[in-house]
């Protein structure tokens, strides 16, 4: 996994007219390397093909979401879910744990707002849980991702409550210039801040 922002798909919510293959290329050209394939409601040769297709992108990791798809790099899996991944989702602090001492690569930690993706999906979490997340990664490679609302405003207070980085959906997915939020992601990510009761 590369970097401290990662995108999840979703070709539902993209505009008309918008191919999901021509999106996630645009996002990388503008600085994404991470990239989770959810798309679930596809066969396993048609995710398959999708991951094929992504895997041509130069310099961009490819994920599959819930099941290792062929042709990824690796697998994010569900929170509770079996087996080990670069990445899994979390909603609690003893998620993250167990996903710490299972060595991912990063945790997505959610909901950190209100999400248009998912309406009434919550309540968020308190800004402290993501500094202590935080905490429990020290002196590992974990990195705490926090998901739900982000966009490059959230992105600011994601990082300065005490996430490494963030995960992202719906401001890309639903974006009229996708590369140009991930680009403004990337700046507010970038911007230096000393994260609240932080010390990894």
């Amino acid at each position: 996994m590369s970097g401290d922002l990662v995108l999840l798909t979703d070709r539902a919510q993209l505009r008309l007219g918008r191919g999901l293959v021509r999106t996630v290329r645009e996002c990388a050209a503008a600085g994404l390397r991470t990239v989770v394939v959810r798309e679930h409601d596809l066969a396993l040769a048609e995710r398959a093909a999708l991951v094929a297709r992504l895997r041509d992108v130069a310099g961009l990791t490819v994920l599959a979401s819930r099941t290792l798809v062929p042709g990824a790099h690796g697998v994010h899996l569900a929170a509770g879910q079996p087996g080990t991944g670069v990445g899994r989702s979390c909603h609690d602090l003893a998620e993250v744990a167990t996903a710490v001492a299972a060595g991912a690569s990063y945790v997505t930690l959610s909901p950190f707002a209100a999400t248009a993706s998912k309406p009434g999906y919550g309540p968020a979490l308190p800004p402290a849980t993501y500094a202590a997340a935080r905490r429990l990664t020290a002196g590992s490679a974990t990195r705490v991702l926090a998901l739900g609302g982000i966009d490059a405003r959230t992105a600011v207070a994601a990082t300065t409550a005490g996430a490494h980085g963030v995960a992202v959906m719906g401001a890309v997915m639903r974006s009229a210039d996708p590369a140009a939020e991930v680009a403004a992601l990337l700046a507010a990510l970038a911007r230096p801040r000393e994260p609240r009761g932080a010390a990894a």
